[in-house]
């Protein structure tokens, strides 16, 4: 169904703003996937913060012309679809992990940094971890000194204290421990 200028204009529009607030833009070629398994990906992508759209490839090249995004504007061919995310990765591993369970579902590239990526940028950038759990991880090193200072500290107090209830007690006359 062919869309009139005023569509045409909207679509434009709306694409221009998911690309202005995206990091990063993630394309695949999603022929011969069925109704049911593209909107477990849809869910999926929802759910992730993950924005996933079906556009005309002459549109998404106007929408994304003149942002980071326009370096991979070659790559807008053939029936793909367009996943933008806030997130660093989040569009890039909702697609790849579609992409494990799913060989119809072909990563052609991305762009993220106003650096396009090819589909092994793609992988690598769903591989490394979210968000959360880097700051978790950046917690767990940055408390790892003091959690250590802490212990060798409890240990020394705890066998000063040990060694003081030895000393505190008295020990038996020499007479009777010989008898």
């Amino acid at each position: 169904m062919s869309l009139n200028r005023s569509e045409k204009e909207a679509v434009i529009n709306d694409v221009t703003g998911l690309a202005a607030k995206a990091q990063t833009l993630v394309m695949a070629e999603y022929r011969g996937i069925k109704v049911a398994d593209m909107t477990k990906l849809r869910s999926t992508a929802r759910s992730n913060g993950v924005s996933l759209s079906v556009l005309k490839n002459t549109l998404a090249r106007r929408a994304v012309a003149g942002s980071g995004f326009a370096v991979v504007s070659d790559l807008m061919t053939g029936p793909l679809i367009y996943g933008f995310s806030e997130d660093a990765v989040a569009a890039a591993k909702v697609v790849a992990d579609f992409a494990k369970t799913n060989d119809k579902l072909v990563i052609r590239g991305g762009a993220y940094g106003g650096k396009a990526l090819d589909v092994n940028g793609v992988k690598q950038l769903a591989s490394i971890p979210s968000k959360e759990v880097l700051l978790a991880q950046l917690l767990g090193l940055m408390q790892s000194p003091i959690s250590r200072c802490a212990r060798v500290l409890a240990a020394i107090a705890e066998k000063r204290s040990a060694a003081a209830v030895v000393e505190a007690t008295p020990e038996a006359p020499a007479e009777a421990v010989a008898a």
